[in-house]
């Protein structure tokens, strides 16, 4: 996404029976799933039949006069077709040619297809997502893809500042199980040097405390405090000086301890009153807070539409208003770059794109 909104010219090949997403819904707008629309606008798109050698001397010339090269084929399907890295390189020395896969280019897994939940799950991100003493959980956005999609623009930039420097280009191969492993970070690191097991803790932090959701009478907040003097200042807003002075709480280390008996004091104290009165209570304090917020909530935020949270563009297909949709933007800002929608996703079977690259227009 950050690519379709730093870069016009992006382009979406495809088969011709369009990608999987279209169908992911609902809802719908016109016929297409919101889902495809949401991860689709700022890219030009073509349907090309890879298999048949035209299709193909169509792509290899694209990429004759491309910068990146992207593609998410299982390990060794695109060199049977005389598209794979050796192929690309061999016509267009200076590309930046990236292979996303579920399971990367080697190993015993490497041709397995890959989804962001299978990732997830082997990955080892379900195991520690989920309440304490409940079942693993699916985090609710696809945070493997996602992440993974935010390695793979940083190591294409990074492969274009290489060629911006030596003239060539590179393959890079990102995968979505190598990714989630990667952001397992602390956890991972906790298990590799001390064999300590990872757990599901809810909404609270293993190795910080007070770092959770707290109920209110009417929601919940969520409050972290980093260190000691953070600490102090929570238990000042709650009026629970006292237990900002008692020996079991003094440091990060005894609180994670003695979590158990703190979070049944805090808890206590944060259930007597409204969310919004907690709110003001601890704004200006220096402690990280903010309430769990809906879908609804979150967008009439003044904080998230003062970042330019909406983007409308009209969905046309070839002629007729389909729709219009509203779309949340890419990160991040740039400041001599504006996030905007510079066209809707083409919708299936649209020729307004293939025209253009084969100069009819």
């Amino acid at each position: 996404l950050i690519l379709y909104f730093l870069y016009k010219n992006v382009t979406f090949l495809f088969s011709g029976v369009g990608d999987d997403t279209r169908a992911w819904g609902p809802p719908f707008v016109g016929t297409e799933s919101i889902y495809f629309l949401s991860v689709n606008r700022n890219k030009k798109s073509i349907a090309v039949n890879m298999k048949n050698p035209k299709g193909a001397k169509i792509i290899r010339e694209l990429a004759a006069v491309s910068d990146v090269f992207v593609e998410n084929y299982v390990p060794g399907k695109l060199a049977e077709m005389g598209l794979g890295y050796e192929d690309i390189n061999k016509i267009a020395p200076h590309i930046v040619y990236c292979s996303i896969t579920g399971y990367g280019q080697t190993g015993p897994a490497f041709q397995r297809a890959g989804y962001d939940s299978v990732a997830a799950a082997v990955s080892g991100l379900m195991h520690i997502t989920g309440p304490e003493d409940g079942d693993p959980v699916r985090p609710g956005v696809a945070m493997t893809d996602l992440a993974t999609g935010l390695y793979t623009y940083g190591a294409i930039m990074a492969g274009l500042l290489q060629r911006y420097k030596t003239g060539k280009g590179l393959h890079i191969d990102c995968n979505l199980l190598s990714s989630q492993v990667a952001c397992l970070t602390h956890i991972a690191a906790n298990y590799l040097n001390c064999k300590m097991k990872a757990k599901r803790w809810g909404t609270a932090h293993g190795s910080i405390v007070p770092y959770q959701a707290f109920k209110t009478k009417d929601g919940y907040l969520v409050v972290g405090a980093g260190n000691d003097q953070q600490f102090v200042t929570v238990c000042k807003i709650l009026n629970l000086l006292e237990v900002s002075k008692d020996s079991r709480y003094k440091t990060n280390k005894l609180r994670v301890q003695n979590r158990k008996e703190l979070i049944e004091i805090l808890s206590a104290r944060f259930s007597e009153k409204m969310t919004t009165k907690w709110l003001e209570l601890f704004e200006g304090s220096g402690v990280p807070y903010g309430p769990i917020n809906s879908m609804q909530q979150v967008f009439s935020d003044p904080q998230v539409s003062s970042h330019g949270a909406f983007l409308g563009t009209a969905l046309i297909f070839p002629l007729e208003l389909v729709g219009l949709i509203v779309l949340s933007p890419a990160q991040p800002v740039v400041s001599n770059k504006v996030n905007r929608l510079y066209f809707a996703p083409v919708l299936l079977f649209s020729e307004s794109h293939l025209n253009e690259f084969l100069m009819l227009e």
